[in-house]
């Protein structure tokens, strides 16, 4: 192997799969879930 030439794979084999988008769902997901909690905190603690 030359110097300086290096192992040249596709990002999608390099990282061994496909990357699927669930955080797109997850964090509005889990933003909403802390939100209602607080706000059932807030109201509960009166």
């Amino acid at each position: 192997m030359d110097e300086g030439e290096g192992i040249h794979e596709t990002t999608t084999r390099a990282r061994a799969g496909a990357t699927p988008h669930m955080t797109r769902y997850i964090l509005p997901i889990s933003l909403g879930l802390v939100v209602v909690l607080f706000l059932l905190l807030l109201i509960l603690w009166r």
